[in-house]
């Protein structure tokens, strides 16, 4: 995808732009009606194919938000991931993937409330439509920058936590993500930087605990134990204080920083947490993903 020419001084702050996508009732449609009050270009159910001549046209003027619909005819994951990649690496755009995700069931009742038709299901159910959906949007829950849980969301609401993102007011923020894995399902993408948690005891081989994750204050208890922990944590907050203020001079909108460890399930847990909860005090905007603990949540549904 080539390149737009863009004025030498926005390249310190390069313009947004942000991919709106989830299952239809989420709140995508509400969700680009306020990025456009906040002053962004919205386009809705923009074919992806048209994404490169768009970008590669006459130099933007605004932050650009786009809607992502599994109704277009050239949807896919893979697709949308690709081009996510290719905004990143290859234009001077920051590109930002939102996923608005919401329980099955706040979803049927929205579509029963609404009386509408699940727009891959007109002659079915509302649920086969949904899990119809969910298919198609695969990995990009996962690969989202930013998930927004809308299950118990008015529409204020939802535009509110928006505002707070990508709102004039966020201009001098930087968003900060803080996400958990396993090496064995292999690293996320669209990351900033890894940290390895494997060197820390682990709460796996102890009976007790094996079954908890890393939110649970037994596990943290007895990781926090460990001689090591408590010089990686603080060097690892030294670290992320010292990178923050920089990239954020750098105009970067985004930092994401992932901890990894075999199972995804305690120590880069708890790492996670335990740094949100020292970068949130400290007056950053932190938000937490845990892949493996969202995916063995799906699977039980």
């Amino acid at each position: 995808m080539p390149q737009s020419s863009t004025p030498t001084s926005t390249r310190h702050a390069p313009f947004k732009v942000v991919l709106i996508t989830g299952p239809s009732g989420a709140g995508r449609s509400t969700s680009i009606h306020a990025l456009e009050d906040f002053g962004f270009e919205a386009i809705d159910n923009l074919p992806l194919t048209l994404l490169p001549r768009l970008l590669s046209g006459p130099p933007m003027t605004r932050n650009l938000a786009l809607g992502i619909d599994v109704r277009n005819r050239d949807f896919s994951a893979e697709t949308v991931i690709e081009a996510v990649d290719i905004i990143d690496n290859e234009t001077i755009f920051d590109c930002s993937l939102v996923y608005l995700d919401c329980a099955t069931e706040v979803l049927i009742r929205r579509y029963s409330e609404t009386r509408r038709r699940h727009p891959l299901a007109p002659d079915e159910t509302p649920e086969e439509g949904i899990r119809r959906e969910l298919d198609l949007l695969g990995g990009l829950k996962q690969r989202a920058d930013l998930l927004i849980d809308t299950t118990d969301m008015s529409p204020h609401d939802l535009k509110s936590e928006l505002q707070d993102w990508f709102g004039a007011k966020s201009s001098q923020k930087m968003a900060v993500s803080l996400q958990s894995f396993s090496y064995k399902r292999g690293m996320p993408r669209g990351l900033d930087m890894v940290l390895d948690c494997r060197m820390l005891r682990n709460p796996h081989w102890d009976e007790a605990l094996r079954a908890l994750d890393g939110r649970d204050s037994r596990v943290a208890e007895y990781i926090a134990d460990d001689p090591l922990f408590s010089d990686f944590f603080n060097k690892t907050l030294d670290l992320v204080e010292l990178l923050l203020p920089a990239y954020r001079a750098e105009g970067k909108s985004y930092f994401t920083l992932a901890f990894g460890c075999t199972g995804g399930q305690h120590r880069s847990v708890f790492m996670a947490e335990a740094l949100a909860n020292a970068l949130a005090e400290r007056g950053w905007q932190v938000s937490i993903r845990h892949r493996e603990l969202e995916r063995e949540h799906e699977r039980k549904l």
